[in-house]
């Protein structure tokens, strides 16, 4: 079924038909002025990152234009000599030698030129494709927490990846391939003009249904490959998911294999179907097409032919001009074929350009946005906040009122699924409101500038970062500004109790984690991973720690271990737990009771045990199992 994602993204790229032979106009201009401004931004990624290039293709362009009706004239006349002197006509043998000189000057030029330009073209390509990719990615770090939610977003962002890397330099080779055409077109229509003035203009006529059956067919393979975009996320994921080595444990162990390939397969299918369909179709239409073009062909030939039985002209005119017969239906084939691949390539780089556009919302409400006063702790408040996820019907976060005092430790606990992470995205600005307010130190958090926002929170996130890097690296994540030596990062894995299992690796600090780029990088333990992760917290100069499941793979002493560490570091700073063992929330200022997105009991460890609420029931049931473990 067709869902409202691939809709959206399949629609982007579709001017409305005419209803009526008045609106046609409309309807050709509105396709020009989308196809040409599309082209005019290719040439602009091009110019900013090469200019020189443009300047090559241009050349090119008319050198290989010209060269070819070049190579035609200079054949002909040889043939030509060669047939006088086989007539027994006076001529020297110094004429013919002359010619052939030419013709294989002529040979070694255009190769040499040919064989330079690929060379540039190949390696410019490379830095477009460079230039293009650095675009991507620096947009990738700006666009809002929201977007990702969005299968949309997800479907512009797989499009432009793929297909924006080389295809600007492809279109632009392309569209000097179209010149050069023309430019070829033009001379040999003006070298059949000594024979014929329709023929020229019967060849291009007869080309026309070609043309037809291209740009349709380039159209309806755009929107086919946009419409399907979901079917080709899901095979990606299915044939990474087998090949994920993070997951062959599990998928060996469970016998998932044949399930994810089974998976792939009716994929395949349903996205094969319909673009078998289209194939078959493309070709038989091309093929009636060449039908009409063969016999036009083949009429013009028997044309030329009795011309020379005739003695209206020599034999080499007769190769000049079947040569140019050939070489104009050749160029408008060629023109046909470049221009349904320019403008199907510039459908697919819509994609980079609506990627880019993409405006971030997570922006300061203030042109001059509030700094973030730093090294001090902070207060934060939630007044009456409301939160949905884009595409969702239901709240996720309903009618929150919160204050977090100076220095407070809160502890946020709740099942699964209460809204615990949310609240803290909603905090760190991640996020913003579907309506209220949150406020720091008395401001809306949407003041503050964002950067220095981010900057003040030291945050390990429930699915923390595994980074394929060195180990040292791995800990000064944590804040990558911060001008800290080997001194600062060492007491940061101490901390966290990772310098343990840290020096013992082959070359300690500088050895590189995970198999990714190099043979002797180290597979850590999730536990290991996680006291990395608490290292860089450690590591971070940050006034708010933010803490969602901190040791969640640590046994129980090493948790204890930690948060006696952490207890030590928050001297000072706000900080924020979100964790499923309660015995942690016994050092909370303030605990957090949440259920289905509301807060639905708030106080200390004590006043909450006293209540003999749903904190009470949550910590003595967990109290009752560790005693039935001993």
């Amino acid at each position: 079924m067709r869902s409202i994602s691939d809709t959206s993204v399949n629609d982007r790229y579709r001017v409305p038909k005419p209803k009526s032979l008045k609106e046609v106009p409309k309807y050709l201009k509105a396709l020009a002025s989308g196809f040409f401004s599309r082209l005019f931004y290719i040439f602009r990624l091009v110019w900013d990152t090469k200019k020189s290039l443009l300047f090559i293709m241009v050349f090119m362009a008319v050198f290989n234009g010209i060269m070819p009706v070049i190579g035609s004239v200079i054949g002909a006349q040889i043939i030509n000599r060669l047939a006088d002197a086989y007539s027994g006509a006076l001529l020297t043998f110094g004429v013919i030698a002359v010619l052939l000189v030419l013709q294989f000057a002529y040979t070694f030029i255009n190769q040499a030129v040919t064989r330079l330009y690929a060379t540039v073209t190949s390696i410019s390509g490379e830095q477009v494709s460079n230039h293009v990719k650095m675009l991507i990615m620096d947009k990738a770090k700006e666009v809002d927490m929201v977007s990702y939610d969005s299968p949309d977003f997800y479907a512009r962002m797989e499009n432009a990846n793929r297909e924006a890397g080389m295809r600007p330099i492809q279109i632009m080779s392309s569209t000097f391939s179209v010149l050069s055409t023309v430019i070829s077109i033009i001379s040999y229509v003006v070298v059949l003009f000594a024979v014929s003035w329709w023929s020229p203009w019967l060849i291009i006529l007869v080309s026309i249904p070609t043309t037809i059956v291209n740009f349709v067919y380039k159209k309806k393979n755009v929107n086919y490959m946009f419409f399907r975009s979901k079917n080709r996320r899901q095979m990606d994921y299915y044939a990474s998911t087998m090949i994920d080595k993070d997951l062959v444990k599990e998928i060996r162990m469970f016998d998932l294999g044949d399930t994810f390939t089974d998976k792939y397969k009716a994929t395949f299918e349903e996205y094969y179907k319909g673009l078998r369909k289209l194939r078959v179709e493309e070709t038989l239409w091309g093929l009636g097409a060449a039908v009409v073009t063969s016999v036009v062909y083949c009429l013009l030939y028997i044309f030329l032919a009795k011309g020379v039985f005739r003695h209206e002209f020599a034999v080499g005119d007769f190769s000049l001009y079947t040569g140019a017969i050939t070489a104009i239906g050749a160029g408008v084939s060629s023109f046909i074929a470049s221009t349904a691949s320019i403008y199907e390539g510039t459908l697919f780089i819509e994609n980079l350009i609506t990627f880019l556009n993409e405006k971030p919302t997570i922006v300061p409400s203030l042109e001059e946005p509030r700094h973030v006063a730093r090294g001090v702790a902070h207060t934060i408040e939630f007044r009456n906040v409301f939160f949905r996820y884009r595409g969702m019907e239901r709240d996720v976060l309903k009618n929150i009122n919160l204050t977090i005092n100076e220095g407070e430790t809160v502890v946020i606990v709740g099942l699964n699924g209460a809204g615990k992470t949310t609240l803290v995205k909603l905090l760190t600005r991640l996020y913003d409101p579907s309506s209220g307010t949150v406020l720091l130190d008395g401001h809306d958090i949407r003041e503050y500038d964002v950067k220095e926002l981010y900057d003040m929170f030291g945050m390990i996130f429930q699915d923390f970062g595994k980074y394929a890097v060195t180990a040292g690296e791995n800990i000064v994540f944590g804040d990558i500004e911060r001008e800290a030596g080997e001194k600062e990062m060492r007491e940061a894995a101490g901390r966290s109790g990772a310098d343990v299992f840290i020096e013992k690796l082959e070359s300690g600090y500088d050895t590189p984690l995970m198999r990714y780029f190099e043979a002797n990088g180290a597979e850590l333990s999730i536990g290991q991973w996680q006291k990395l992760a608490i290292a860089r917290a450690f590591y971070s100069d940050s006034d708010v720690l933010i803490l969602d499941e901190p040791t969640a793979s640590l046994d129980p002493m090493a948790e204890q271990e930690i948060f006696n560490r952490f207890n030590e570091l928050r001297h000072n700073k706000t900080s924020i737990f979100i964790s499923h063992r309660l015995s942690s929330a016994t050092i909370a200022d303030k605990i957090l009771v949440m259920e289905d997105g509301q807060i639905a009991e708030i106080g200390t460890h004590r006043e909450l045990m006293e209540l003999k609420g749903k904190y009470w029931t949550l910590f003595s049931t967990q109290a009752a199992r560790y005693k039935e473990e001993q």
